[in-house]
């Protein structure tokens, strides 16, 4: 740590103590950004940048537009749970045609250029919305509980029997929202091949300005307070209201959302058969806002186990895939290495990795472990040249690169594929 960065953590720790968190977080994004008290900036750095050639990335300054903003104090007021969910009777479309109608309707609202602003395609939020085939539902219901409430959409399959096949919990990444994720993700097309629902909570701009789960504070990493008990109790009302089979339970996240995942397979191991993480960071791997940035950048060091004997259930690991682009400037790659270590099988099976090259031209690397029962316990995809954003994504959603693996199909084969 160099004299001016100590200087300015010093400068904003005064501040938080003087009960000032925004000037205190502004200090920090001006030093990171390499602003100096008089107001001049240092070299720019982008937000997207090409690879090392030979090696990993060293830590790196925070891009200063990172997305991620200490969340102010609100009233505690109660808001009235709403549902507009009905059970009525579903037309039926042959599968084929329902998959063509999510696959061309994300992209009924027309194209984005293929670059914007020097950066990937998909990294401009639009005001889109998905467009749901005849037969399919796509509900906007919500939820209340002790530590809060939290509206959520809610994809239900046409190609579902009465009863879907398993639901997959979606947490979108900061400046995102339920509709957006959906959009980029393409998760819609993906989960009605398979009879999946689909859910997407919505953080809100009174919980976090920038819209962030707040994966970075301690309030916000246990069993049963604070966000992980909102997101799991969405979880547990749509078991109930579908019946869902308690074994098809999945949830996936990117970035802040990535992360906010993390947190619940920690907190919830019971809750959940598996979880996606695409550039996020690990559970514990910070407690508040300086330290999200030091492990954002890279320097943070091995996660830290959060859970207590009075907040967790007997320990275990869930079954993880993991996504990070080796060009992230948002969320250091190095993050994925303490994401795996983390859930690498205490008892390790076999381990096998292999190259790739995408049709859209980006190179990958996949590494497999599996248990000593030889089912699939961890999946690892490095994308070489990719940055802070959804892999195989679509170009109409934010912060996706559609030249990438999809790891949306791959997250929903490692999830269904539990080698029972």
């Amino acid at each position: 740590m160099n004299d001016e960065f100590a200087a300015a953590m010093r400068r904003a720790t005064l501040f938080t103590r003087a009960s000032n968190p925004s000037e205190a977080t502004r200090v920090i994004l001006d030093t990171l950004a390499g602003r100096t008290v008089s107001g001049e900036h240092g070299p720019a750095v982008s937000d997207i940048t090409p690879p090392p050639a030979k090696s990993r990335p060293k830590p790196f300054p925070v891009d200063p537009h990172a997305q991620l903003i200490e969340p102010a104090a609100k009233p505690e007021t109660a808001l009235a749970e709403t549902d507009t969910f009905q059970r009525s009777p579903r037309v039926r479309r042959p599968l084929g045609d329902t998959l063509r109608i999510l696959s061309e309707g994300r992209s009924v609202a027309g194209k984005l250029p293929s670059f914007s602003d020097g950066g990937l395609p998909g990294m401009t939020r639009r005001s889109l919305k998905p467009v749901i085939p005849d037969g399919a539902k796509y509900l906007a219901r919500s939820f209340t509980c002790a530590a809060g409430t939290r509206s959520y959409k809610l994809y239900v399959p046409a190609s579902a029997p009465a009863v879907p096949r398993g639901l997959v919990v979606m947490l979108h990444g900061c400046k995102q929202d339920p509709d957006d994720f959906a959009i980029g993700t393409g998760m819609n097309a993906t989960a009605e091949a398979h009879g999946l629902m689909v859910a997407y909570p919505g953080q809100t701009g009174a919980d976090n300005a920038s819209s962030c789960w707040n994966w970075f504070r301690s309030s916000d990493q246990r069993r049963g307070a604070g966000e992980p008990a909102i997101i799991a109790g969405i979880t547990e009302e749509i078991i109930q209201d579908f019946e869902l089979d308690r074994s098809q339970i999945f949830i996936a996240g990117l970035s802040a959302g990535g992360a906010m995942a993390a947190v619940m397979a920690e907190a919830y191991p019971d809750l959940y058969a598996a979880v996606g993480i695409h550039s996020g960071l690990a559970c514990g791997s910070a407690t508040d806002v300086v330290s999200a940035f030091t492990a954002m950048r890279g320097d943070g060091g091995l996660a830290s186990r959060t859970r207590t004997l009075k907040d967790s259930v007997p320990a275990c690991r869930v079954r993880t895939i993991v996504f990070h682009g080796d060009a992230d400037r948002t969320v250091h790659p190095s993050n994925a290495d303490r994401i795996v270590a983390a859930a690498t099988p205490s008892v390790p099976g076999g381990a096998a990795s292999k190259p790739g090259r995408c049709a859209g031209g980006l190179t990958y690397e996949t590494t497999v472990l599996t248990d000593e029962k030889g089912r699939p316990a961890l999946e690892y995809w490095l994308v070489n040249g990719a940055g802070h954003a959804w892999s195989g994504g679509h170009a109409d959603g934010s912060y996706t690169d559609p030249r990438g693996p999809n790891a949306t199909t791959e997250m929903v084969r490692f999830f269904l594929d539990q080698g029972e």
